[in-house]
């Protein structure tokens, strides 16, 4: 039960990541509430093709999750169990930047990436 309210929170929340990505993509002026808020307002095309590899990278860790909770492709479970964990590391250090950004609005993120890092936990632990 709890893995199954992790996984979808974790899906639900990343989702949310994946599409403000995908909007900073599509020069929707949301920079101030990203990369430290550097490029408030649309982002610079460069900046634009990061915001997609961050969109992809996101899809990739909301596959590890999936498959970590065991409902899709079995046969990667073992490399999701590596995966689970780099993602586990990856949310601490996200939750930290976002809290210490200079950027005031980025903040919001906070709470979003801090029950990323606890779901991606609950999925992680045995």
């Amino acid at each position: 039960m709890i893995v199954t309210a992790s996984l979808i929170l974790f899906t639900a929340l990343t989702g949310i990541v994946i599409l403000f990505q995908l909007g900073l993509a599509a020069s929707m002026p949301w920079g101030a509430a990203s990369m430290g808020g550097k490029y408030p307002g649309k982002y610079p095309p460069k900046m634009r093709l990061v915001a997609i590899v961050n969109a992809v990278i996101l899809g990739g860790m909301l596959v590890i999750a999936w498959v970590r909770a065991g409902r899709v492709f079995p046969e990667l479970q073992s490399i999701s169990s590596v995966g689970i964990w780099v993602m586990v590391v990856f949310f601490a250090l996200g939750t930290v930047m976002n809290a210490i950004t200079p950027s005031k609005i980025e903040r919001i993120w906070v709470p979003v990436v801090l029950l990323q890092l606890i779901s991606s936990l609950v999925l992680a632990l045995p």
